[in-house]
């Protein structure tokens, strides 16, 4: 009986791991967020910085300093997908939403550093800074600092 059971055993087995191997594939974790997303995954934003540019939405200072710093929507989105995370600018912990600099060189050679505020279902933009040119700007709420 125990013999005529095994080949049953082993198929179960083999279609328990296969499940599992699958499972672990389409995680959001593996670095491929569009691919949880069309799946029907959700992405934890409280872990981690969320690269998704379809959640951004910018503020009207960061409107005002991308106009006075030539910093296009398309440079911030580039920066928002390849930039690298300056943690020493970051505040992880800012409540209520913690926010990232992120930076790098945009396509016309630009080096930038972009603050984001990942809130529970947009990320902010805060500012835009080039980081080696000081452009004069004029924005709403300077006169407060």
């Amino acid at each position: 009986m125990k013999a005529k059971a095994l080949p049953y055993i082993i198929l179960v087995v083999i279609a328990v791991v296969v499940l599992f191997i699958r499972k672990i594939g389409s995680s959001p974790g593996n670095g491929d967020t569009n691919k949880a997303e069309q799946a029907g995954g959700t992405i934890n934003r409280n872990r981690g910085f969320d690269r998704r540019t379809s959640l951004l939405d910018y503020t009207k200072h960061a409107h005002c300093r991308m106009e006075c710093r030539q910093i296009s929507e398309s440079e911030v989105e580039e920066i928002m997908r390849t930039g690298s995370i300056n943690y020493r600018k970051s505040e992880l912990s800012a409540k209520p939403c913690p926010t990232y600099a992120l930076e790098g060189m945009t396509h016309d050679n630009q080096h930038v550093r972009i603050v984001l505020a990942q809130c529970d279902l947009k990320t902010k933009v805060v500012t835009t800074i080039d980081l080696e040119h000081e452009w004069p700007c004029h924005c709403p709420g300077d006169d407060k600092k």
